[in-house]
């Protein structure tokens, strides 16, 4: 899975740097600035949202999935803008493991 992630931010950093925005849609959230990222990244959360609130009705997780792929998507992009990737995240998670969850996040309302 982690491929995966591998790939997408070598793709992400290229489209970034390289790709014209006339063809590229990551080039086009680039050229357009971090808050149009942003507004992208909250518009797929409430899509996200949405979507868990009607598969707990239906039962069919079909769009949830879709649209936590285009969530997770505009998120990498917004980390891409800002420098970061995926590896960045999975360190944090990773970091994490074997600390409480309310021990975590009691650290950092502390800091």
């Amino acid at each position: 899975m982690s491929d995966i992630l591998s790939e997408l931010n070598t793709i992400l950093l290229a489209r970034k740097n390289a790709a014209d925005a006339d063809s590229s849609y990551v080039a086009s959230l680039h050229q357009k600035g971090l808050n149009k990222i942003l507004e992208k990244v909250g518009e797929e959360c409430t899509e996200t949202i949405i979507a868990a609130k009607d598969a707990a009705v239906s039962g069919d997780n079909a769009e949830l999935i879709g649209e936590t792929a285009d969530l997770w998507f505009h998120s990498l992009v917004m980390l891409s803008h800002l420098g970061e990737n995926a590896d960045s995240v999975l360190a944090e998670l990773a970091r994490r493991f074997n600390i409480s969850g309310h021990d975590e996040k009691a650290s950092r309302t502390r800091n």
